[in-house]
């Protein structure tokens, strides 16, 4: 399964606006891919706005990056007069292919951006380590970039924030995480938390 994850950078009292206007984007006919989730981010850089959306192959992502690098106003950010970033990602081979569903009030977003060549030990590591971390919170998603610097992205809600430091403290003090071998193989790293936007699919 393929990803895109686009952000929409604008003044935090226009992300209503922004929202409603990537939302018509995403439901226009000519619009493919499936929308998974949009975020407006509550730390780090803010007036932000993320939307996840899946696409089946390469050949779907490719066809609607092309509609959306050709549209006059991609994601109604023309209208909303703000910034727009376009990321493609793929889906770690042995995870699932992501569902809406509603599974917490706070999304984390953390990226790693890889050493050369740590792509396949970083999804190595992470194939032994979710079997047991799986049991402890749900993940999202983990996916890595095709285009742009090295790196992966991966999505985890949380009911609270008490909840993920509660569960991330658990799973260190019991071996389970981080995945062994992985964190050598990253050389910076980023977390922000956002917030399902009111009508988003993920919640």
């Amino acid at each position: 399964m393929q990803y895109e994850l686009t952000t929409l950078s604008s003044h935090i009292l226009k992300l209503p606006q922004v929202v409603a206007n990537a939302q018509t984007y995403l439901h226009h006919p000519e619009a493919l891919g499936r929308w998974l989730g949009t975020w407006i981010s509550e730390n780090g850089d803010l007036g932000r706005v993320r939307v996840l959306r899946s696409f089946e192959g390469a050949e779907e992502l490719a066809q609607e990056r092309k509609r959306a690098l050709h549209h006059a106003n991609p994601f109604g950010a023309a209208t909303s007069e703000c910034g727009i970033e376009m990321e493609s990602y793929a889906g770690f081979p042995f995870l699932p292919p992501v569902e809406p569903g509603t599974f917490g009030k706070y999304y984390e977003f953390r990226t790693y951006w890889l050493r050369p060549g740590g792509l396949v030990p970083t999804m190595n590591a992470w194939e032994s380590a979710m079997p047991e971390r799986s049991k402890l919170s749900h993940l999202t998603v983990n996916m890595y970039a095709l285009d742009g610097a090295p790196r992966i992205t991966h999505i985890w809600p949380w009911d609270s924030l008490d909840e993920r430091i509660a569960i991330r403290t658990k799973s260190y003090a019991d071996g389970i995480w981080p995945p062994k071998g992985g964190p050598q193989q990253f050389s910076e790293a980023t977390s922000t938390i956002w917030i399902p936007a009111d009508n988003s699919p993920l919640r």
